[in-house]
């Protein structure tokens, strides 16, 4: 499975680990053990890079996505809020993306309804080979 990629996908992730390694002092995210063990419905917030048309840099939002599938170490979360962008072509709310312990910078436990919300069938897949 490959990762989003901000050229081809127009978006990636930033590592929160490296966040914090950078200011560990003012960048606290949780405990590795916290960001391995999220099952499906818990909420993990992640850091979004995502290309702007005609800006040579990426702008930067912090969104939450409830997971859905544990698969090895990789999470694959449906996005559970909408860009604050007006130029999104490929973030909606139920988009499926893929993420691993290391994006993740808070989590929130799951309830019944995260879980009802991550059983259901996504509204763009994401690409398993």
């Amino acid at each position: 499975m490959r990762a989003p990629d901000l050229i081809e996908d127009g978006w990636c992730l930033e590592s929160a680990v490296e966040y914090h390694a950078l200011n560990p002092e003012t960048f606290e995210i949780p405990d590795e053990g916290t960001r391995r063990t999220l099952r499906a419905g818990d909420f993990a917030k992640l850091i979004f890079a995502i290309a702007v048309e005609d800006d040579e840099e990426p702008i930067y939002e912090r969104m939450w996505v409830v997971v859905r599938e544990v698969a090895g170490d990789t999470y694959f979360g449906l996005l559970d809020n909408a860009p604050d962008i007006d130029e999104n072509d490929e973030f909606w709310i139920g988009t499926e993306l893929p993420f691993t312990q290391e994006h993740v910078i808070d989590v929130q436990a799951g309830n019944e309804e995260s879980r009802d919300y991550a059983a259901r069938t996504p509204l763009r897949s994401w690409p398993r080979d």
